[in-house]
């Protein structure tokens, strides 16, 4: 009876092989896996919370309202005022962040010898939490202590600068905290775009007799526009998310005048103890997230195939 054909061992070497072609696959399948769960889940979790009746505590969540949460959510004035708070931080916000952002990039661009030294300080205020700007800033500003106490105590006693407190002024501070800690990252961003540029484009158009002006207008400007859509997007998500600094600062008064998004989104869910309205809430901040990103990732793969 002849004996049966043992099975044939596949080579050592393919191991070795299939291991070396799918490791990085294995080291980023957790952390892959984490992001679905704990990101993509929850944002899931979330939506399906904002069409229910749900509130602090997990009983009522199968009970299904449809849009009611998002029809109250708008019906309700806080969340109003929490809009025209944030037309009125994020434009100014994201303008000032550029424009100051790229006037120290072209500063810094010119080959000055204390860059080492400046380059730290303008991206110092970024390493800072968002709530150490805020409390630092909240000093600086009051009346009693910061800067208008100040100023008198050198013989101006008619200064004033109370706009922390003042309901129509307060939400201009959070713009200057906010321009204060995120110019320096820009910065960094647009430098990085500037020292991108061909030399030879530049050495080029000067032979041609091009002033420094057009030099930046017509041609280092339009190279930059990636640069500038990157900071645009960064600028907007942090614009749209802004908590920490407001509450540092002010809490979102004196009042509502610096009650934004993110301060109605917490006190809907956690104060009035409905996460249905809070969700919604969540979810409309991440459609106008979205409505920033979205364009910008199609560009970019646009601009992808193109070239």
């Amino acid at each position: 009876m002849a004996a049966a054909p043992s099975p044939t061992r596949r080579p050592a070497t393919d191991h070795v092989g299939w291991l070396q072609d799918n490791l990085p696959k294995l080291v980023l399948a957790p952390s892959f896996a984490a992001i679905l769960v704990c990101v993509y889940g929850f944002i899931l979790f979330t939506l399906w919370l904002s069409f229910t009746n749900a509130k602090l505590l997990p009983t009522d969540f199968d009970r299904y309202v449809g849009l009611a949460n998002y029809v109250a959510l708008f019906e309700h004035r806080n969340w109003r005022i929490s809009l025209t708070n944030l037309a009125i931080f994020a434009p100014l916000y994201m303008i000032l962040c550029t424009i100051i952002g790229l006037g120290l990039a072209i500063l810094l661009d010119q080959k000055i010898r204390i860059e080492g030294v400046l380059r730290p300080i303008y991206l110092y205020p970024m390493a800072l939490s968002f709530i150490v700007t805020g409390v630092a800033w909240k000093w600086f500003l009051d009346p009693g202590i910061g800067l208008e106490a100040v100023v008198r105590s050198w013989g101006w006693e008619a200064f004033e600068f109370r706009w922390i407190k003042n309901n129509d002024m307060a939400i201009y501070t959070i713009v200057i905290a906010a321009v204060w800690q995120s110019s320096g990252f820009v910065m960094a961003m647009f430098l990085a775009g500037l020292r991108g540029i061909d030399n030879e484009i530049l050495k080029a158009a000067q032979i041609d007799g091009a002033s420094n002006w057009h030099l930046y207008t017509r041609i280092i400007i339009p190279l930059m526009r990636p640069a500038f859509l990157s900071a645009f997007v960064v600028l907007a998500h942090l614009a749209i998310k802004t908590y920490d600094l407001v509450i540092a600062m002010t809490g979102g008064g004196p009042g509502r005048a610096t009650y934004i998004p993110a301060i109605a989104m917490y006190d809907f869910t956690f104060t009035r103890q409905s996460m249905g309205i809070g969700a919604s809430s969540a979810i409309i901040m991440l459609c106008m997230i979205a409505a920033v990103i979205v364009p910008y990732l199609y560009s970019e793969l646009r601009q992808g195939r193109q070239q």
